[in-house]
């Protein structure tokens, strides 16, 4: 268990360049599809590197709900399940999907393997205003009915026919992601035709992959360090300058679009002179918010583009994002689709509103590491920290233990 984080949380400055190595916990996303996809094998799946958070946890207690076997290990990140080769032997549950989007989309397509289930949905406040209707339009297609179009919801299932499966994924790539790994396990071929775009792409070439890997049946499979989570600490060598090795983090070979992070931060050419550039970060929004955050330390304007489904995630991310920066001192022009950040004087003595969204925690987590005042005084707090536990609880631990090895002769 990690100790209880002070609200608001003022946040230490770094007075020397970073060093460290930091172990990144694993991805949520990778984690959540591989409980899916273990849970579809016809035999027993050990995951490993696996994240604990809130999110995943949601997805652990769900499946045991639905009467499989689960068992976790945090201290070893491993989790193995019992896989039932597309069944789902529990009839009638009531699932808590919490504010975790792949849950929610995820279960909600996966239940609908089973011809006679009753199933009660429900999940956080924030849940009920996230999209998940036009996946619900494609699995009633198929024969389910459904209580309501948001959260909560009941869904009887009949099981999934097959054939050609209409969807609008323009609003959330999860919906898109939560049909195709279950279409294997329909009872004739399923093919999803998509009306119009998907946003964040790249999530969905990750399930696509994922379900080839797992059609292999394997025994163990390890999970990726986590791309977003890599791309606070490769903001925080922008920040304070000096460097963080995160082994885990491989761009080359990764499953997630988020390592493209990466290449948006050699734009701003590094410290101690980084410039603002322009991005559009559809396929990895992710992190749009760890480069706006960081935003005011750069020379010149930054130009944010792709973000407009971003609106209707954990939070309205843009808004929420145009809010804190305007609160402090920074001049943002804020359109429907973008974010356009003009670097003012840092304001001081700020507490930022986190909206109960992990991102924005740990994104405004990274900018109060600037030594604002030269003397390591506490410039910037962050209210509700705690909400990291969704994907990273023990951020700010490490955040800290980065400060004071960097303190270290």
């Amino acid at each position: 268990m990690t100790a209880a984080l002070p609200d608001p949380l003022w946040i230490q400055p770094f007075t020397h360049p970073v060093r460290g190595r930091i172990t990144l916990p694993g991805s949520k996303s990778i984690t959540n599809r591989s409980l899916i996809l273990a849970a579809l094998s016809p035999n027993t799946v050990t995951l490993r590197g696996a994240l604990f958070s809130r999110d995943t946890r949601l997805m652990v207690a769900a499946l045991q709900a639905l009467g499989f076997a689960v068992a976790t290990d945090e201290a070893a990140l491993t989790i193995t399940i019992t896989g039932q080769g597309g069944e789902i032997p529990v009839r009638e549950a009531t699932i808590d999907v919490g504010n975790a989007g792949t849950a929610a989309r995820f279960l909600t397509a996966f239940v609908c393997l089973r011809p006679d289930g009753v199933y009660y949905f429900d999940g956080d406040e924030a849940m009920r205003h996230r999209p998940i209707g036009a996946l619900l339009d494609a699995l009633e297609s198929q024969g389910a009915t459904i209580s309501a179009r948001s959260f909560p919801f009941t869904l009887r299932t009949a099981g999934l026919r097959g054939g050609v499966v209409e969807l609008d994924a323009s609003e959330s790539s999860q919906m898109l992601s939560a049909l195709l790994m279950v279409a294997p396990h329909a009872r004739t071929p399923l093919r999803v035709n998509l009306q119009g775009e998907t946003v964040s792409r790249p999530f969905v070439t990750m399930t696509e992959k994922m379900v080839a890997q797992f059609a292999a049946a394997p025994a163990d499979y390890a999970i990726e360090g986590d791309a977003t989570a890599a791309s606070y600490f490769l903001a925080l060598r922008l920040v304070t300058g000096g460097q963080v090795e995160l082994p885990a983090f491989r761009p080359g070979d990764s499953l997630q679009g988020d390592v493209r992070f990466a290449d948006v931060l050699r734009q701003t050419g590094g410290a101690p002179r980084a410039r603002g550039v322009t991005a559009d970060f559809n396929a990895f929004s992710d992190t749009f918010l760890t480069l706006a955050a960081i935003a005011p330390l750069l020379d010149g304007p930054t130009h944010i583009s792709g973000i407009a489904h971003t609106r209707k995630q954990e939070t309205d991310r843009v808004a929420g994002m145009a809010r804190e920066l305007t609160r402090l001192g920074q001049h943002v022009v804020e359109t429907e689709d973008s974010l356009e950040i003009h670097p003012r004087p840092l304001k001081s003595g700020v507490e930022i509103e986190t909206y109960h969204d992990h991102r924005f925690a740990m994104s405004f987590g990274v900018l109060g590491g600037h030594n604002l005042h030269g003397d390591g005084r506490p410039w910037l707090a962050i209210r509700n920290p705690a909400c990291c536990a969704k994907t990273f609880p023990i951020f700010f631990e490490l955040l800290a233990s980065l400060r004071e090895n960097s303190l270290e002769p």
